[in-house]
């Protein structure tokens, strides 16, 4: 990869939004690393952006065991001695769309562990792990990918541990950005919509080229650019 260059890693990218935030990355010139639980799928996926033209290396990453967060680090650290850009896309939801499974009185405790430790824990051990070797060059951009329906403001019944995980999310997002204030990193939470993924499934009025656009101008902000805000088709939503 080009030392010039900037570096990002999307997780959760061997599909979808992730797949998608790769190759748009890549067409503006970063040398991007693909993360996918699935090795192989990941290699396939990065082979797919290469047969496009475009800088894309894969690397296994399962964003809920710290041992793999920490393979990936010495990775970089090894490779490139630095990272400029995080994507922090991998994400699950479990809640069921029937009504009176999805009832919060119905939760299962379990599955909202489950959840958190995808949509909350990796997101915050991954920043743990690689804003250090950000703050080496003195330049980062954090992308957290998050919802609407973690929305304190707009908050309604329905898909309860997928809510409770992206505005807890959204929370570690504002920690991160004041922590990092007086710095060059920048953190921010991105809501693409809904989008015809496997999550979001095929109603969806959005495909993943329209989606990522936000994910993209947040991990490519100016210096100066904003943080610790949460954004959707480029501008400020309510938290």
């Amino acid at each position: 990869m080009n030392d010039n260059k900037k570096i990002a890693v999307i997780t959760g990218a061997n599909r979808g939004l992730g797949l998608e935030t790769c190759r748009q990355l890549a067409s503006q010139g970063v040398s991007v690393i693909l993360t996918s639980r699935d090795p192989s799928k990941g290699k396939e996926a990065a082979s797919l952006l290469q047969s496009e033209g475009l800088e894309v290396a894969s690397h296994p990453l399962d964003v809920t065991r710290s041992e793999s967060i920490q393979q990936l680090q010495q990775y970089l650290r090894q490779e490139f001695g630095r990272l400029d850009v995080l994507v922090n896309n991998a994400g699950v939801l479990k809640d069921s769309r029937d009504p009176v499974e999805a009832s919060i009185f119905n939760t299962k405790i379990d599955a909202l562990r489950t959840t958190l430790e995808t949509n909350l824990y990796a997101p915050l051990l991954l920043c743990q792990a690689l804003i250090p070797l950000m703050k080496k060059g003195d330049y980062g951009r954090v992308v957290n990918v998050s919802s609407s329906l973690g929305q304190l403001s707009e908050m309604s019944a329905g898909y309860p541990t997928y809510r409770i995980s992206k505005t807890a999310l959204n929370a570690v997002t504002g920690l991160l950005a004041a922590e990092l204030q007086g710095t060059n990193i920048l953190v921010n939470s991105a809501c693409p919509g809904w989008v015809k993924t496997d999550m979001g499934g095929p109603d969806a009025p959005a495909d993943p080229k329209e989606g990522v656009k936000t994910i993209v101008w947040l991990a490519t902000l100016p210096d100066g650019g904003p943080t610790g805000g949460f954004f959707r088709d480029q501008q400020p939503i309510a938290w």
